[in-house]
């Protein structure tokens, strides 16, 4: 690393805090240890949500997506969360079986706001949950059930910044290596690319649930 990068680095909290300065007002005020009805009505709003684990080997951060509202409020502390079909690598999974801190962010299509919940997590496959996020006949494998500990929104500054949802500044796919040409490469043709990507959105758009 960069020298001059390592002389300015910081290393303890008061200094840290120092350059920032406190939190007040509202950026104190919004946190609470509960859903909110009005937290509750972003919750039932959002498609989309980021969870992040943590265990012995690492970090992980996992995108969950579904209808709008898929993540059912069970009660003012307590959050359900669906876990559909995906690769099996169950990262997130096996980090909680070992630690249950999970932190969440949810993002609505449209709204600069998100929404951040901080909690502990089980795993469950109590019949009785996974009926309820049942989609046909198919069921998720497990479902999430977490603790809520903390519970915030999170101004819109980021998304503003990023344009996230301005249609103006979305790419086509195909500026983007494919994923069959990004498994080949990294794989080193362990796995072939061009018979990675045909039918490949099919076969997702087959398999959500």
């Amino acid at each position: 690393m960069d020298p001059l990068i390592d002389a300015h680095q910081i290393t303890d909290v008061a200094t840290l805090e120092r350059l920032y300065g406190a939190p007040a007002g509202a950026a104190v005020e919004k946190e609470i240890n509960y859903i909110h009805p009005h937290y509750r009505a972003m919750i039932a709003a959002s498609p989309f949500v980021v969870l992040a684990t943590g265990g012995p080997e690492g970090l992980d951060t996992s995108p969950r997506g579904d209808t709008a509202g898929f993540v059912m409020v069970e009660d003012e502390k307590t959050l359900l969360i669906p876990d559909r079909r995906g690769n099996n690598r169950v990262d997130s999974l096996r980090n909680i079986i070992v630690n249950p801190h999970v932190a969440l962010l949810f993002l609505i299509p449209g709204v600069g706001e998100t929404l951040r919940v901080n909690g502990r997590a089980i795993i469950s496959t109590a019949p009785t949950l996974l009926n309820r996020f049942s989609v046909g006949e198919r069921l998720p494998r497990s479902v999430i059930v977490v603790r809520v500990d903390t519970v915030f929104f999170q101004c819109s500054r980021a998304v503003w910044r990023s344009k996230l949802w301005d249609p103006a500044q979305h790419i086509e796919r195909s500026s983007l290596p494919s994923l069959g040409t990004m498994i080949e490469d990294i794989s080193q043709a362990r796995i072939n690319g061009a018979t990675y990507d045909s039918g490949l959105y099919e076969r997702l758009k087959a398999a959500l649930y």
